[in-house]
């Protein structure tokens, strides 16, 4: 095994030109992606290395951009588009919703759309309104659609490459704030599959359930509560849908309290789910009421009030103090 710090950002690029060397089919477009890599710069290099016929710049039009990756995806080609900032792609949520996640049960499975929807999203980077949603609940509620978030370098190429595979389109959300953070990885290693959650740190008083952004900040607070004397286990979803139900239950039975951890506003959104199914499945198993630590419900703040808005080590504490454990 040989393995190599890389960025995040570093591991998508990787995983784009290995696609694209692999599969001549596959096209990367979207905005600012050609001549100048991207504002993250994930696409850096690729239209010198393979050509602006198969890595270029599009205007300023979201919906015309899914709309040409629909046509070119029913037509043979394996589209990879980037909505350069979460936000940003709602203008092109009526093309993903009303027809590349319908599109194969309109034709009774006789017409897929292969494509990837590379979305730059969440906070960290004290960005703007429009610059730091967490839209992820929007696509997860639409019948059709495979949704992933990545937390590392491994997962992040693994995932895209898989991604790029599939035969249905892919949202493919990627933490702005882990873009350039640093980890050891081994890229030629197989990762598990999109629908494949993992548990990433082992524990035993309580789960820490996190996907995307959130998992480094749960890992943190699981280390700070070893400090404490407390065990916590940290789960990765790495896939929002598919949902790993196995993997996930399995952990919050072994302990009997969870939290749940992630970024986006907590009404109607994937950390309700994520509760309501694991409630559900494993109700005799908890000694406490789930609980989560998710953003307010609240439009996105300014950058100065952001770390208000994230969810924290502190929050996170003061959760797991909140399950019951007098009771058991």
């Amino acid at each position: 095994m040989m393995t190599e710090k890389l960025t995040m950002a570093g591991a998508l690029n990787q995983a784009l030109r290995d696609a694209m060397h692999a599969d001549e089919s596959v096209v990367v477009f979207g905005e600012d992606v050609g001549t100048l890599g991207g504002v993250f710069r994930v696409t850096d290099g690729l239209t010198a290395e393979f050509g602006d016929r198969r890595c270029f710049d599009t205007p300023l039009a979201e919906s015309g951009i899914l709309g040409m990756a629909i046509g070119m995806a029913m037509n043979g080609m394996r589209p990879v588009v980037e909505m350069q900032f979460d936000a940003f792609a709602y203008p092109a949520f009526e093309q993903l919703v009303s027809h590349a996640a319908k599109m194969r049960n309109r034709t009774r499975g006789r017409v897929g759309v292969p494509i990837v929807i590379r979305v730059p999203y969440a906070g960290g980077i004290g960005g703007v309104e429009h610059h730091c949603d967490s839209s992820e609940a929007y696509y997860a509620h639409t019948p059709g659609l495979h949704v992933v978030a990545p937390a590392g370098p491994a997962d992040a190429y693994g995932l895209l490459r898989q991604a790029i595979e599939s035969p249905d389109p892919v949202v493919f959300l990627e933490p702005k704030k882990l873009y350039f953070s640093r980890a050891e990885a081994d890229l030629a290693s197989p990762v598990p599959p999109i629908g494949k959650a993992v548990v990433c740190r082992p524990g035993t008083d309580a789960t820490l359930i996190a996907y995307g952004p959130a998992v480094p900040v749960a890992l943190e607070a699981a280390e700070a509560a070893a400090q404490e004397g407390r065990s916590l286990q940290v789960v990765d979803l790495r896939s929002i849908v598919p949902f790993d139900d196995e993997t996930v239950c399995a952990a919050v039975r072994s302990t009997g309290r969870a939290v749940v951890v992630a970024e986006a506003a907590g009404f109607a959104s994937v950390s309700s789910e994520i509760v309501a199914r694991v409630t559900e499945r494993c109700f005799h198993s908890l000694h406490a009421p789930i609980r989560r630590v998710t953003g307010f419900d609240i439009p996105y703040p300014p950058p100065k009030l952001e770390h208000f808005q994230l969810p924290s080590v502190d929050r996170i504490l003061d959760a797991v103090d909140d399950l019951q454990w007098e009771e058991s």
